[in-house]
């Protein structure tokens, strides 16, 4: 065992070590947490289009290059051509699953035209039978967003032997309000998930008659 050294008369007393000290970050308010996932919304929605205008574009001009070469090939050159055939089935494949990706980060139709034609077009790949009632009102690309996403949760949860459903899109004031009639209310959780970022709330009426549950978020 090492021992230390006896102190000296005339030496500095030995400074005894630093307290650890524990310091408690502020918790941010809901206005600083809306306003971050106000940010995340619309830096999901720049990625899509940079996907959409950048990769997948040049994509589809590789693909048109490579058809046009292909038709310029002597017909004698038939293992030549289908070569470049199967180059340009896997290059559409490419561009298939990366305008999937696109879509689940921020989908296309949903910032050019809104939730209504958003969620048709959601609802046409699911097995499940959807009415949508969806004003044309626009709500901003985070609120949008969020209520998109919310729904998509909550209906990919759903099988072929779901009853049908009704879906409503509605401004009441300075809300979104997204009803879902007809549908498992214990789903809610995958919505509330969704949309309390943004400062929203779910409530859920079951019992007789139709299960509804209704997504109520602030917008602009």
């Amino acid at each position: 065992m090492m021992l230390e050294p006896a102190r000296r008369a005339g030496d500095a007393p030995r400074r005894a070590p630093d307290a650890v000290r524990a310091t408690r970050l502020p918790t941010p308010s809901g206005d600083v947490c809306r306003r971050a996932e106000h940010e995340t919304w619309l830096r999901r929605r720049l990625l899509e289009r940079q996907l959409h205008d950048g990769a997948s574009l040049r994509i589809s001009a590789l693909t048109l290059q490579l058809g046009l070469f292909r038709h310029r090939v002597p017909a004698t050159e038939e293992d030549l051509r289908e070569s470049i055939g199967g180059l340009q089935d896997e290059l559409h494949a490419v561009l298939q699953e990366l305008r999937e990706v696109a879509r689940q980060i921020y989908p296309p139709l949903l910032d050019e035209a809104g939730l209504g034609p958003a969620l048709r077009e959601m609802v046409a790949r699911i097995p499940v039978q959807v009415r949508i009632d969806a004003d044309d009102d626009r709500f901003g690309p985070a609120v949008e967003g969020a209520a998109y996403f919310a729904v998509a949760e909550c209906l990919s949860a759903l099988d072929g032997d779901a009853p049908p459903i009704r879906l409503l899109v509605r401004r009441d004031a300075d809300v979104l309000a997204v009803h879902l009639e007809g549908i498992d209310v214990r789903h809610a959780p995958l919505m509330h998930d969704q949309v309390r970022r943004m400062g929203g709330t779910i409530t859920v009426v079951a019992g007789p008659g139709a299960p509804t549950i209704t997504a109520r978020i602030p917008c602009e």
